[in-house]
């Protein structure tokens, strides 16, 4: 899938699981739902050229070279259904032992949701490595500065990279079949849809923003807010 259709998906999956979601209060949830929006991009960090590589020049790139050796190329390792989850998970558990390491995993996750959801926003600046930089680090220290310590993220991070797994096995592409790739490669693919396709473009992206928008509104206290104004609407119609 397309960048923006992951991270749209992860957010979508974010917003759905707030009711179970181990979060308390409204920057806490907006949290979760962005940090499970944006790590439904870090699979694609298995390659150079990809947004994730992209993001942060050399920062990210040379990264970006390692996890594509280490995981065996391009929608392999990473694209493990078993195995990414547990490894992000257990990166993203040592790094919310402490703020600031848990505040790089949160800007990460935020530069990789502007980046790819940089089409419905205005002006350039999040497609930018400094702008990135400054809106990714700024919006983190929003969300966790005055908030307990992040012991969610490892389950953010997961739920961020088995969207993203999901969404392409749906792909022509497909994803390794979990563990026993390792010892032939072998991949899963339910469908034949290419990614970039008029489909996905036209009618899978908005579906994951509606169904995004959806749980934020139910599941958070947005509801409580905008519901009187509704009813005012609704009386005035």
């Amino acid at each position: 899938m397309l960048g923006h259709s992951h991270a749209l998906s992860g957010l979508a999956a974010g917003a759905a699981t707030l009711p179970w979601a181990p979060v308390q209060g409204t920057v806490a949830q907006v949290a979760w739902v962005a940090a499970a929006g944006g790590f439904a991009m870090l699979p694609d960090l298995d390659h150079s050229g990809s947004t994730v590589s992209d993001m942060w020049g050399p920062a990210t790139d040379v990264p970006s070279g390692a996890v594509g050796r280490l995981a065996g190329g391009h929608r392999w390792g990473t694209h493990d259904a078993l195995l990414a989850p547990i490894a992000s998970g257990a990166l993203a558990l040592a790094a919310a032992s402490l703020f600031w390491s848990s505040l790089l995993v949160m800007a990460l996750a935020i530069g990789l949701a502007l980046r790819a959801l940089h089409f419905v926003i205005p002006g350039r600046a999040e497609n930018t490595v400094i702008g990135n930089l400054v809106l990714s680090w700024g919006g983190a220290w929003l969300l966790l500065a005055h908030t307990p310590q992040p012991t969610w993220l490892p389950w953010a991070v997961a739920l961020g990279v088995l969207t993203h797994i999901a969404g392409d096995l749906v792909t022509k592409q497909g994803v390794p079949v979990p563990l026993l790739w390792l010892l032939r490669r072998k991949r899963l693919a339910l469908t034949p849809m290419r990614t970039g396709t008029t489909l996905e473009k036209a009618v899978l992206a908005p579906l994951f923003l509606g169904v995004a928008i959806w749980f934020v509104y139910a599941n958070t206290g947005a509801r409580e807010v905008l519901d009187p104004y509704l009813q005012a609407l609704r009386d005035l119609g």
